[in-house]
């Protein structure tokens, strides 16, 4: 029990130092297999749900930034999901909670991506367990609580098993999946999405058309993939 608690402690002192940022071939194996999972129909069925995960999550954290109390959240295989905050039925506090959710995954995706070629992987993995244990129980489904704990156990094995270049491209490369699959959200949103998604909830809220949250929502994606990129630059350039 001892050699048990001398390990998990030693884990985690290790947790809050910086490392080497994956290799370049591992970067760009990571890279293929994020983009692989967003473009082949069969993989982004299956994994999309993370996506949906974070946009869901975004709701919530800038409900709870802006004043609003999260009163629980579901994300469903479909890429649908709700999340429900309790406050003022007006506001600029609904406004940022309601935008937040379509650009969350492109920011926390560039952020991650950042970590993974910082050499910061396994910090951001303790960060994305207490994200996930925090969440826990705000599930308001069975498949929204075993997507959760699914998330949480692969989470903490790679962190605790996981070798410093494994857990670097794999942090590097959920980056990049959510940033890339935050446009393909965004995109299709933009092409078919109506009134019950969030541009048209902001459209309603604020007699702001439309199009110009969609401009505001790309804008957001477009400063998380430059971010990615000068990451990308600084890292292997």
């Amino acid at each position: 029990m001892d050699q048990a608690w001398h390990d998990i402690l030693s884990t985690l002192r290790d947790s809050v130092h910086a490392g080497a940022a994956p290799s370049l071939i591992s970067m760009s194996i990571a890279m293929g297999i994020a983009l692989a999972a967003v473009v082949v129909p069969q993989i982004w069925k299956i994994l999309r749900v993370v996506v949906t995960l974070v946009h869901e999550l975004g709701h919530a954290a800038v409900g709870v930034i802006t004043g609003r109390k999260f009163a629980g959240f579901t994300v469903e295989p479909d890429m649908s999901g709700a999340t429900a905050t309790k406050g003022p039925n007006r506001g600029p506090g609904l406004i940022f909670t309601t935008l937040a959710g379509y650009p969350m995954p492109a920011l926390m995706g560039a952020l991650l991506f950042w970590l993974g070629s910082t050499g910061r992987a396994r910090p951001a993995l303790l960060g994305i367990a207490v994200v996930i244990v925090l969440v826990l129980f705000r599930a308001r489904s069975a498949y929204t609580l075993v997507i959760l704990l699914v998330v949480l156990v692969t989470d903490v094995a790679l962190w605790w098993w996981g070798e410093a270049e494994i857990i670097g491209a794999t942090v590097l490369g959920l980056g990049f999946f959510l940033l890339t699959g935050a446009w393909r959200q965004f995109f299709n949103v933009v092409l078919h999405g109506d009134s019950s998604q969030d541009p048209g909830a902001l459209a309603a809220r604020t007699r702001v058309p439309t199009f110009v949250w969609n401009l505001v929502i790309g804008l957001l994606l477009v400063l998380a993939t430059d971010w990615t990129v000068h990451s990308f630059l600084w890292a292997y350039t």
